[in-house]
């Protein structure tokens, strides 16, 4: 009958047991589908295309084109301040341009909006709009949708430059003449100003023919007629040689004569008067060579227009700057900044604009309508018309933006159900109405003013249809994680927490019941009635997946209704210090989860921290064990230690002395951790991660192949470096000593004592010579600092699991009432969110240690030489994505190895790291951009995706760590108290 009972019991717990793994293997999957699906999310938020077709172009009402045809220079990375401010000598680099300010045209400076870019930057110059988001899916390397431009308006459009600029806008216009350089002419190691030249020569040379060919000669006679010359110079010597270099800055003066060439020519051969110039820059070039970003030596770029239809200059006979009138350009810079002293034109007015506007100044000065697309506002202060004629010409640009927000007002309109309008221009047509009704009356002021404010309001519309999506998508797929963090919530209240010895058996493993089925029917229904408006809607089929799972997960939420008021009634019998504790613990993580966050703009952040921690885990230590202050004196020492690796650059400089140094090291910890194992048998604070199960002999002979090992692979990095430092190629010998080595220090550590602190430092060790291997300055040091921080952990969890014995450890608890995976494991309590919040921090700090985890330090090719040397893509990445999991995986063996010791269930850890995981997850959900450097973009998006991929990529780790952990044993307090008895 004993026995009888005893085996059904057994059998119970074995069912709950595989229960529970089926149970979890959902679980995992789920999450993976539910990261994944809500990840593509981002691109139907924030990269939709702004970019719509079907509007018809609004062709300007004046009586004549101010002029017949455009001459359009742009030199590619040319800075403002470098282009109007005088050399060392005094002298100004473009006095013919200067000259055109001061007697015949208008100035300014053009404000380029983030990403500061080439093809963006043309983009905006010559189709009127900014980067189009959408062009992240094409690696920011194309336009993925077609756009309106000034050349595909224009009669006839030349062209002459690089050959990465040009076809973007010629190669699909078949009233287009243009030709390119090869790429091989961009070379970086010599002066590049002969690539303006080789622009200029095209076009000379297209006029010469043109002489003794009529029908050439009859196109180039032809009106609305556009030349565009692409001078490359200044970009390419900017980036070889930085903007303050001599080579860039004799690069301005070659566009200033290729500029006066241009005029000379075009004046010579025509002698009509009929042409306008516009000389700009796409974007302009930081003192470190490079661009991409909203510095202002980036987003300001000279604009200089003179010729037909230009006004002339205006003199300023006063210093008086006007006050801030609170407006802002694209690149956030204040209207009617004053300019600089030393560019010596305080005495000319300067006419600053976006860089947008430049499209319809240039459409307008040869009577063209606006591209369709362009979002630019025509500046007035450039073009000399009559006051009629400039109230047309702005009325004309007005209307262009305006059929932009009405076909996109139609084009959602016509796919909605519940509809809701843009009020401001709900009476768009009576606005029309007035300003066509003061121009007929000759107001034109009032009229020019009406039609600005239906411009903004034009604008504020189109930006409304582009985010019309955002409220139902942003809310879905938040709802959708809140749910999932819920459904994780209730998994580990039921089967990790002591909260399910309340549940009454019957109702964990009785049949559903019929609420149960009541609720899945409705979230059945509820999915069905979604998915069909969706579908009337013309929604994506990526709407109705980010709906379904959003219901699926809440349906399943409800279905444990039992288990939720279950829940309610356990925490109502709770006392109110216990309420207030577990509230104050969650408090606490979100700070600590929010700090996380920080941390990934701001890597510096953990020096700070590790600072803080480091005197924090010292006064705990000196409070409650007075006697311990050597142990506190190493966390205090090792927090410190490692709190300086986040103050250095996260370029990595070469430094092989430092790696040699690292490997000694490596060896000295080593050393000073079997010390401590040996003098610590007995000792009631350490006795449960000292037990040795094998004979000293063994582990001193693995021990020593292991310093050996270390020792061997930090003279193999001084000699494989010393050998290609001589440019000789590595030996194959010491391409096989080092692949050896790398290997079987890896498997060693299976061999070691499986005592908590034998084994993960014989896992330390184990790691040491590949990462030793592929390291090439200070993170080499960086491992040590991270390996001394995780003994100090492990420290500290041990003296709290000394303090907290006969607390955790309750005298009787019976196996059928644990509903636990493994029969060693207890109840998860509210303080041991600390080791998974422990945890993020390690992990993310081995993500920012050395760096960013997608940055050039992270991924130097110079990393995996000692391995390999002929380029190999696919073996290359391997070994940098390898050398990056090294800390990673030390972190989780700890993590894996503390569990153990405190006895608490890893996989319960695990998902309380993904709910905090997706916590960080949310936040970075609305921190995603769509706007600014391409590097600030796919930064928000990297750090999105890298939370988002925890679920995966931790539980993966989890895995390829088990193969060192699962033997680890330990002696619990429980079991030393027991003896003592």
């Amino acid at each position: 009958m004993a026995g009888d009972g005893i085996l059904s019991g057994g059998g119970v717990v074995s069912e709950r047991r595989s229960c529970v793994k089926r149970r979890e293997r959902k679980l995992v999957v789920v999450g993976v589908v539910l990261h994944a699906l809500y990840m593509l999310s981002i691109f139907d938020i924030y990269f939709k295309t702004p970019i719509v077709h079907g509007m018809d172009p609004v062709e300007p009402r004046f009586s004549s084109a101010p002029a017949k045809r455009l001459v359009l220079l742009v030199a590619d990375g040319l800075r403002a301040d470098k282009f109007f401010e005088p050399d060392s000598e005094g002298h100004f680099r473009a006095p013919f341009l200067r000259n055109i300010i001061k007697t015949k045209g208008r100035w300014g400076v053009s404000h380029a909006r983030p990403p500061t870019e080439s093809r963006p930057g043309h983009v905006s110059i010559i189709a009127g709009f900014y980067e189009d988001p959408s062009a992240v899916t094409k690696g920011w390397k194309a336009n993925p949708v077609e756009f309106d431009s000034v050349f595909n308006r224009s009669r006839h459009t030349f062209a002459f430059g690089s050959p990465d600029i040009i076809p973007i806008f010629c190669s699909a216009v078949p009233h287009s003449t243009w030709n390119t350089y090869p790429h091989e002419f961009e070379d970086f190691a010599s002066d590049a100003s002969f690539l303006d030249q080789w622009s200029f020569d095209q076009f000379h040379s297209l006029l010469n023919r043109s002489n003794g060919d009529t029908k050439l000669r009859e196109l180039i006679q032809q009106d609305k007629l556009v030349i565009f010359l692409h001078l490359l110079g200044c970009d390419t010597n900017g980036h070889a040689h930085r903007p303050f270099s001599s080579i860039y800055l004799n690069n301005v003066k070659v566009v200033d004569s290729i500029a006066e060439k241009v005029h000379n020519l075009m004046e010579g051969y025509f002698q009509d008067n009929q042409t306008a110039y516009i000389f700009t820059a796409d974007h302009g070039m930081s003192d470190k060579g490079s661009h991409g970003d909203g510095h202002p030596t980036n987003t300001d770029t000279p604009l200089v227009a003179w010729g037909a239809g230009v006004q002339n200059p205006k003199r300023l006979f006063h210093n008086n700057h006007p006050a801030d009138d609170g407006l802002r350009f694209v690149d956030e810079h204040k209207h009617d900044m004053p300019t600089p002293s030393d560019w010596g034109l305080m005495d000319v007015e300067r006419m600053d604009v976006n860089q947008a506007d430049i499209s319809p100044l240039m459409a307008t000065l040869i009577g063209l309508p606006c591209p369709v697309n362009s979002v630019g506002n025509l500046p007035l202060g450039y073009i000399d018309l009559s006051k009629a004629d400039e109230v047309e010409a702005a009325l004309a640009n007005t209307k262009q933006i305006l059929n932009q927000f009405l076909h996109k007002s139609y084009m959602k309109q016509s796919n909605s159900m519940f509809f809701k309008p843009f009020k401001a221009l709900a009476n768009y047509s009576l606005n029309l109405d007035q300003i066509e009704d003061l121009i007929s009356r000759k107001d034109f002021d009032s009229a020019m003013k009406h039609s600005q404010i239906l411009r903004s309001l034009s604008l504020d519309g189109l930006h409304y249809f582009q985010t019309y999506d955002w409220f139902l998508l942003m809310t879905t797929v938040t709802i959708g994680y809140i749910g999932w963090m819920l459904y994780l919530i209730l998994h580990i209240m039921q089967f990790y927490t002591s909260f399910s010895m309340n549940l009454p058996r019957k109702k964990m493993h009785a049949p559903i019941e019929c609420s149960t089925m009541k609720v899945h029917v409705g979230g059945f229904l509820l999915m069905g009635i979604l998915s069909t408006i969706l579908y009337l809607e013309n929604s994506p089929p990526l709407y109705h997946a980010y709906v379904g799972m959003t219901v699926f997960l809440w349906t399943q939420i409800f279905s444990e209704m039992h288990i939720l008021k279950e829940l309610w009634r356990y925490w109502a019998r709770k006392k109110l210090q216990l309420i207030s504790k577990f509230f104050s613990t969650c408090i606490v993580s979100l700070l600590v989860l929010e700090f996380l966050v920080a941390s990934f703009s701001e890597r510096k952040l953990y020096t700070w921290c590790f600072l803080i921690s480091g005197v924090g885990g010292t006064c705990y230590i000196i409070f409650s064990f007075p006697r311990r202050t050597t142990i506190a004196g190493y966390i205090l020492m090792t927090c410190w230690f490692l709190s300086g690796f986040t103050m250095m650059p996260a370029e990595i400089p070469d430094n092989t002395p430092l790696v040699v140094a690292s490997g000694i090291v490596v060896i000295l910890i080593g050393m000073a951790v079997r010390w401590f194992e040996s003098t610590i048998k007995g000792d009631k604070y350490w006795s449960c991660i000292a037990q040795c199960d094998q004979p000293i002999s063994r582990s001193t002979k693995l021990f020593i192949l292991q310093v050996f090992l270390v020792g061997l692979s930090a003279m193999m990095v001084w000699l494989s470096t010393s050998h290609r430092a001589l440019n000789k190629e590595l030996l194959t010998l010491h391409q096989l000593i080092n692949w050896f080595l790398a290997g079987l220090s890896m498997v060693l550590p299976l061999y070691s004592q499986t005592s908590l602190l034998s084994r993960l430092s014989s896992v330390f060790l184990g790691f040491s010579p590949p990462f030793l291997l592929l390291s090439i300055g200070y993170e080499a040091l960086f491992y040590c600092a991270l390996g001394l921080v995780l003994l100090g952990w492990i420290m500290i969890e041990c003296l709290v699991l000394y303090l907290t014995k006969e607390k955790e450890f309750p005298t009787i608890i019976r196996d059928e009432d644990k509903f636990l995976v493994n029969h060693d494991e207890r109840y998860l309590q509210l303080s041991d969110l600390r080791v998974p919040l422990i945890f993020m921090v390690l992990f993310n700090v081995a993500f920012f240690g050395t760096g960013n985890f997608a940055s050039i330090a992270s991924f130097e090719i110079s990393s995996v030489y000692r391995f390999i040397t002929v380029f190999s893509p696919y073996l290359m990445s391997a070994l940098l994505i390898f050398k990056l999991f090294i800390p990673f995986m030390l972190v989780i063996c700890v993590f894996s190895a503390i569990t153990k010791l405190i006895k608490i269930p890893r996989l319960g850890c695990y998902f309380i790291v993904i709910i905090f995981s997706d916590v960080m997850t949310i936040h970075f959900f609305f921190l995603v951009r769509n706007t600014g450097s391409w590097m600030e973009i796919g930064n928000s998006i990297s750090h999105f995706g890298i939370m988002s991929a925890q679920v995966v990529f931790v539980l993966l780790l989890f895995a390829l760590t088990n193969i060192y952990t699962k033997d680890i044993r330990t002696r619990s307090a429980q079991s030393l108290s027991r003896k003592a008895i």
